[in-house]
């Protein structure tokens, strides 16, 4: 059961590490080659898009699975895992806190700013970006760091 469990935690965290690298590596360095009512607009959709149940269950599935995998792995006498399952448990839940903390509540803020105007777009984008960048960069290394222990843990 317990390798079953951190399979999926794996997974999981894998998605989710692959989602924020790709923000990290591909579209926000996209999203800097846009004027800024195209930037909010894309950025606003994307929001509203993710909201959708196979990321969702993805997002709590991951640091579910990955705290059940700590526990499990807690069980286990001697195994030298423990530390590594441990570590992966701890990066899930703060990709997990950074996003819900962080990453969700800057997107309402996107979501809730007046953009009727040019000068709006540009202070929607000018207050969002870069603090949205820079905690989806944490997540990036949280969820990568997850990713490396648990498949670490696995392998040994």
């Amino acid at each position: 059961m317990f390798d079953l469990i951190l399979v999926v935690a794996i997974v999981t965290n894998g998605l989710l590490a692959g989602l924020f690298f790709a923000f990290t590596c591909a579209i926000s360095p996209a999203f800097r080659r846009v004027d800024d009512a195209t930037y909010v607009s894309a950025f606003r959709a994307i929001n509203a898009a993710i909201l959708n149940g196979w990321f969702l269950t993805v997002f709590f599935v991951a640091p579910l699975s990955s705290l059940v995998s700590s526990v499990f792995v807690l069980w286990k006498d001697g195994s030298a895992s423990v530390i590594l399952v441990l570590a992966g448990a701890v990066c899930s839940a703060l990709t997990f806190g950074i996003t819900a903390a962080a990453n969700v509540p800057l997107n309402r803020l996107l979501e809730q700013s007046p953009t009727g105007t040019i000068a709006q777009q540009t202070n929607a984008r000018r207050d969002f970006e870069d603090r949205w960048n820079r905690w989806n960069l944490a997540r990036t290394l949280t969820s990568s760091g997850t990713l490396a222990f648990l498949a670490a843990a696995l392998a040994g």
